[in-house]
């Protein structure tokens, strides 16, 4: 009885044996690396790299028509750069952008704010003979002609007094840049009352009591980069 109970027991161990023997080499072990069930509602994002950072683009991706990658912030701001200064396309913006790419500071409106400055300094200094100040701001050969002007009113005995009521405008009307040799030329309207007396103090031009509109276009130079942050005025002429 204890035999046939042995031999019973032999028999059944030997089967779930073989039992767990073939269910491994069907189904396979279990290894920790098994992909999850499939999912048909979840969302399949790429995988993240270490430390949640986005995975490499997939160079391969064949892009449907119509379909287009944002555009840099730097290009849109490129259009809008010069808005209210000059048109877009133009030599000018060109020229403007060749200066900021040399001078990443430069503003085309406090450019402007100083070159009204400067025109009303050098006015007021050719109209009181100042030549110092005159040679601080004006290239050499625009002194020169300002300077031999002043002599040949100083050798008739007049005397020029201008009297500046407003700079109603000054607008940029173009721009030029050769290498690092940069060029602005601004268009200036201002009301000014002037009046030249000869040596008697008789008013031989102008009027003390007349006030004048006054239309003038200078350009301004600098060589970008160098230590001198001033422009010098190169050229004038009156305007229409």
């Amino acid at each position: 009885m204890q035999d046939s109970f042995d031999i019973t027991t032999l028999i059944f161990i030997v089967l779930a044996v073989f039992v767990i023997w073939r269910l491994r080499s069907v189904l396979g072990q279990k290894t920790g690396n098994e992909q999850p069930p499939f999912d048909p509602l979840s969302r399949r994002d790429a995988p993240l790299r270490p430390g949640n950072a986005p995975a490499e683009p997939d160079h391969n991706v064949v892009r449907l028509p119509g379909a287009t990658e944002a555009r840099p912030t730097i290009e849109v701001a490129a259009a809008e750069r010069w808005k209210g200064i000059t048109e877009p396309g133009t030599p000018t913006a060109a020229a403007l952008d060749g200066i900021l790419r040399l001078e990443p500071n430069f503003n085309p409106s406090e450019f402007l704010e100083g070159a009204k400055a400067a025109y009303e300094m050098i006015v007021t200094a050719f109209a009181q003979g100042d030549r110092k100040t005159l040679k601080d701001l004006l290239s050499r050969e625009v002194y020169e002609g300002f300077e031999r002007a002043i002599t040949e009113r100083e050798r008739r005995g007049e005397t020029v007094e201008t009297t500046f009521v407003s700079i109603d405008k000054a607008e940029l009307a173009g721009a030029e840049l050769q290498g690092k040799n940069a060029q602005i030329v601004v268009r200036f309207l201002s009301k000014l009352i002037s009046a030249t007396r000869d040596a008697s103090g008789n008013v031989v031009d102008g009027s003390p009591e007349t006030v004048g509109d006054v239309t003038d276009v200078w350009t301004f130079a600098r060589s970008l980069g160098s230590r001198d942050p001033n422009w010098q005025l190169v050229a004038t002429e009156a305007g229409q």
